[in-house]
């Protein structure tokens, strides 16, 4: 696919954010080099000197002018979050929402709302990598006919902490230790692990992050939560507390520990570039918008505060309501101008949503102006062109730093004669925002509410709803992150927290760890699950998903090209890899062009790999030493496995089902590796039907757990 400016692009495609951005976009190809205030110039490669071996001259106000720009080109990164990607795209709700919400971007199944969603990891520098263990940033900006809407969340629904006063400490905790500055986005580190100790409230939040929750596949198979609770308010002042979701149509699915480090090597841009390769070639993400509505009257109805941000609602207590979809179906042009400077704020909600008394959605209400004014330049970082709402702006702020609109007229105050008191409030009728009529009373305190002191029942929810699988990966997590903090007391001091959550799950953690584990440890007798929690009952389709394709000179070619135009009508991407980059022959002479080479590519940048057919080929790869292990490690790391004919030879020589599969001489070793989990062979082309199905719904599968390794 193509990439066209933004004045070539479908106008029927295109939405109100991207016709306004048409303005400030620029396409320089053909043009005369300026500078930056219009001045044509005849040479940028050289400096005016006194003399061509002379000094530079202060006169050369073009080299000044760039050198300047270049120095001061970048503006700080963010905080938190500093890494991410982000994507154009739009939003329709499935039915009007009026019930619920007056929010106008809610009710007609026919608009397509304009979006810009920023996807980031949160503990890491901007030049850290994609797949280290993290929450991930899922920010969306709704560019309504009634101004920004932020929808600022998560790929988990909980946090670390109840109240925003504590987030400079959580943050502070996770990032690298002040002393060494080390180490880089991860919290296997002592810091971090002293505060979770110390801090109980963390329990649940800890528990998805030591899940395969912090290191999705990709960005377009990863859920996302507003976290926070928030109120739908209707036309007749009818509140709904509510829960947001994004649910991706392609399921929920993570990355192994183990590939994690080995991409972070080999590409750590590996979610981004999947992103982008994704909606480049058209298989645009897309996101269904759910809801978690309980009654005004039903608040207090839970074993929980449903204000409690380390707190989940069940979806098997509260349903979600999925009311409409979005879409990311184009790149951005400019990811400085775009990514880099698009601003969220919770803050940002238009009528018909409003906020609660949740104590850390309070605070984030205050810090996110705040850090935009120091990351942006001051206080008109709404008129990038990224961040203008598609809706009209009219006020009194006429002044600071960067300003882009130039406003007629004597007048900038409220109220006012000269200008007939314009611009004027509006009523409620005309579109004002109302704030949502709450009776508040009490005396200030600086304390919190004894329905948030339960520290720990939602981690043993959490732990129990895990299949075997997860719990194995969420130990291992301990063991690891755990086993980085040189502090012996602090270690024993997270088994003790998490006996409180499940004296097994402590007792395990221990025994990783050179800690002491709870004398005769039992299972918490908390005994509810939520299957909704476990990425095992998560959607699964084999759309999108990568499969390499190992093959040499002297493959099959009718069966490579009859397998690749099944992968391709099941909307898998084939990547042709071989021992050289570029054409191969295959037995009739026919050429193929290899994409990859064993140097470029790697087993972990794949979902799946097929070993192609034809003696020739697949003795080339086994003489040459990657191959094999290309095989072995995806296999190791539970995905599919296809070949054809004398394609298994490789699987052999792999170790693949080495454990399941007999002696040669007992068995007919193609015939055992069939019976090895996720594994698909084929003893020759006849069976090329049956074999792709079977091949492409093992793919869809993501991973074989059962695998004997």
């Amino acid at each position: 696919m193509t990439r066209q400016p933004n004045d070539e692009r479908d106008p029927k495609q295109s939405t109100a954010k991207d016709r306004q951005l048409n303005d400030f976009t620029v396409d320089d190809r053909g043009q005369k080099l300026t500078t930056n205030h219009g001045l044509r110039l005849t040479d940028t490669e050289h400096s005016l000197k006194a003399g061509d071996r002379g000094p530079t001259l202060m006169e050369d106000f073009h080299f000044r002018e760039k050198m300047t720009h270049f120095d001061h080109e970048r503006i700080p990164e963010r905080v938190v979050h500093a890494r991410g990607f982000g994507a154009h795209g739009y939003f329709q709700v499935y039915e009007p929402m009026t019930k619920y919400t007056k929010a106008k971007f809610l009710q007609d199944p026919s608009v397509r709302t304009p979006v810009f969603v920023r996807f980031s990891t949160v503990a890491g520098s901007r030049g850290s990598a994609d797949t280290v263990r993290d929450v991930r940033g899922f920010a969306t900006k709704f560019y309504t006919e009634e101004g920004n809407y932020d929808l600022v969340g998560n790929n988990m629904p909980v946090f670390f902490i109840q109240d925003a006063i504590k987030f400079p400490d959580f943050v502070h905790a996770v990032k690298p230790e002040p002393h060494n500055e080390m180490p880089q986005a991860s919290t296997a580190h002592d810091t971090l692990w002293d505060f979770v100790g110390q801090n109980t409230e963390s329990a649940h939040m800890i528990m998805w992050a030591m899940s395969d929750r912090s290191f999705p596949r990709s960005y377009r198979m990863m859920e996302g939560f507003g976290v926070h609770t928030f109120r739908f308010v209707n036309e007749q002042g009818e509140a709904h507390f509510v829960k947001f979701h994004w649910k991706p149509v392609l399921g929920v699915h993570s990355l192994v520990w183990d590939e994690t480090q080995k991409v972070a090597g080999k590409d750590p841009d590996f979610n981004r570039r999947d992103l982008w390769e994704a909606i480049e070639s058209g298989n645009y993400p897309e996101f269904e918008f759910g809801v978690q509505l309980i009654k005004e009257e039903d608040e207090f109805n839970f074993d929980f505060d449903i204000l409690d941000p380390t707190k989940i609602w069940p979806e098997e207590l509260v349903p979600v309501k999925l009311i409409g979809k979005m879409t990311l179906n184009r790149n951005t042009d400019n990811f400085f101008a775009e990514t880099e400077q698009i601003a969220f704020h919770p803050g940002h909600v238009v009528p018909g949503i409003d906020f609660t008394n949740d104590p850390l959605l309070q605070g984030r209400l205050f810090s996110y102006t705040d850090t935009q004014l120091t990351r942006l330049g001051g206080p008109n970082f709404h008129e990038i062109p990224i961040n203008r709402s598609v809706a009209p702006v009219h006020n009194n702020q006429r002044d600071g730093m960067h300003r882009m609109t130039i406003n007629r007229g004597q007048t900038s105050y409220h109220k006012n004669s000269l200008s007939g008191n314009t611009p004027e409030p509006a009523s409620t009728a005309e579109g004002g925002y109302e704030h949502y009529t709450e009776k508040v009373e009490g005396r200030k305190v600086r304390q919190r509410s004894d329905s948030f002191k339960d520290h720990y029942s939602q981690a043993t929810l959490f732990w129990n709803s895990m299949s075997d699988v997860e719990k194995d990966h969420i130990v291992s997590a301990f063991h690891f992150e755990l086993g980085k903090v040189q502090s012996k007391e602090i270690r024993q001091r997270v088994v003790d927290v998490f006996s409180n959550v499940d004296e097994v799950l402590a007792a395990r953690i221990a025994e990783g760890i050179g800690a002491v584990p709870p004398a005769d440890p039992k299972p918490s007798p908390v005994t509810l699950v939520s299957p909704a929690l476990s990425m095992m009952n998560s959607a699964k389709s084999p759309l999108t998903r990568k499969v390499a394709v190992l093959a040499a000179d002297g493959f099959q070619e009718a069966e490579l090209s009859e397998v690749t135009k099944a992968f391709k009508d099941a909307g898998i991407v084939a990547d042709l890899i071989s021992i050289r980059q570029g054409p191969i022959k295959g037995q009739d002479g026919r050429e193929v062009e290899a994409n990859q080479s064993l140097l470029t590519a790697d087993s972990v940048l794949y979902d799946a790999v097929y070993v192609a057919g034809g003696r020739k080929s697949v003795d080339a790869l086994l003489a040459h030493p990657k191959p094999a292990v290309f095989v072995k490690e995806a296999f190791q790391h539970f995905k599919p496995i296809a070949a054809v004919g004398e394609g298994a030879d490789l699987l052999l020589a792999a170790g693949v089902g080495a454990k399941a599969v007999a002696p040669a001489d007992a068995v007919d070793p193609a015939a055992a590796l069939a019976a090895v989990p996720g594994v698909v062979v084929a003893q020759d082309a006849s069976a090329l039907g049956s074999f792709s199905e079977a091949f492409i719904a093992a793919i869809a599968e993501h991973r074989h757990w059962a695998r004997v390794l």
